[in-house]
C-alpha cells in the first residue's frame, strides 16, 4: 500500500504567547514540533507498511521550516484551503490511503481529513482506533461516544482521521534520522497550487490574553432559594446548564 500522511507543525505545548502592539501572535520566539495526532497518524502508517509493504509519504504545509508545501502564505490558511492545497499537491500521484490526525494541537478544527477526502472523491472515516486489511479494501474501529465502537468496512482509496492511543509513539533512532536526510524530498510552491486555492473562508478577528479577574458573590436566603439562584446563574449567565 502506498500512504500519504499530512502532518502539521505546531508551537510547543509550552510555547509562550506573545503579542506585539498590533495584537500579531510574534512567531520568531516560538519552538515548534510535530502534531502529536499526526505522530500517531504517522506511526500508523509505517506499522501498516511493516506487515503489508509498500511506501509512506508525508506531507505538511508552512514555512520554510516545514519543508514540503513550502511558503510563508501557507501560515494562517483555514482546512479548506490547506485541504485544496494539499489535493493540488498530490493531484499526480496514487495513493492508497491518506492519514491525518484527528486534530490539530493549536486550532483543534478536525477538518482538513474530511475536506480532503471530499475533493478526492473518496470515502473517508473518522476518529479510527484500529485498522485490519481486507479482501475489499480495510475494516477500521471508529471511536464514538460513552465508550462505544463502530466497525466499518470502508473500499480503497480512502482517507482516515487517526485518533491519538492508536498505537505507542516511538522515538526515531540516531541511524533513522541520518537516513530520513536521504530521502527524497519535492518542495512545491505556494505559486504551483495557488490556482486550486480561494480565500479564507475564516479568519482571526482578535487575539489577545485574557486580563486575570476575581469577582466573589454572596448567594444568600435558604438553602433552596440559594439552590434556584445558583442554577439560574449557571444557566443563563455562565451557560453550563
Amino acid at each position: 500500500m502506498k500512504i500519504l500522511v499530512c502532518i502539521k507543525q505546531v508551537p510547543q505545548k509550552d510555547a509562550p504567547l506573545k503579542l506585539n502592539e498590533s495584537g500579531t501572535w510574534i512567531r520568531e520566539d516560538v519552538s515548534y514540533e510535530v502534531n502529536e495526532p499526526d505522530a500517531y497518524a504517522l506511526k500508523e502508517a509505517l506499522r501498516q507498511k511493516e506487515k503489508h509493504g509498500g511506501e509512506v509519504v508525508a506531507i505538511t504545509a508552512g514555512p520554510a521550516r516545514a519543508q514540503h508545501v513550502e511558503d510563508p502564505g501557507f501560515v494562517g490558511l483555514d482546512a479548506f484551503n490547506t485541504a485544496r492545497a494539499f489535493a493540488a499537491a498530490i493531484k499526480d500521484e496514487k495513493f492508497d490511503l491518506i492519514f491525518t490526525g484527528l486534530q490539530s494541537d493549536d486550532y483543534g478544527f478536525a477538518q482538513t481529513g474530511v475536506i480532503l477526502a471530499e475533493l478526492l472523491g473518496w470515502p473517508h472515516a473518522t476518529i479510527i482506533m484500529q485498522i485490519e486489511k481486507s479482501d475489499g479494501g480495510i475494516k477500521v474501529k471508529r471511536e464514538l461516544e460513552a465508550g462505544y465502537f463502530q466497525f466499518v468496512e470502508v473500499p480503497l482509496p480512502a482517507v482516515l482521521t487517526i485518533q491519538s492511543g492508536i498505537n505507542k509513539l516511538r522515538y526515531a533512532t540516531l541511524i533513522g534520522i541520518k537516513q530520513a536526510k536521504n530521502k527524497p524530498l519535492r518542495k512545491v510552491t505556494l505559486a504551483e497550487v495557488q490556482a486550486a486555492m480561494s480565500a479564507n473562508l475564516q479568519k482571526i478577528e482578535r487575539m489577545y490574553i485574557p486580563h486575570k479577574t476575581k469577582k466573589t458573590e454572596y448567594l444568600e436566603g435558604s438553602a433552596s432559594e440559594i439552590a434556584k439562584k445558583l442554577v439560574d446563574k449557571l444557566r443563563n449567565e455562565i451557560r453550563v446548564l
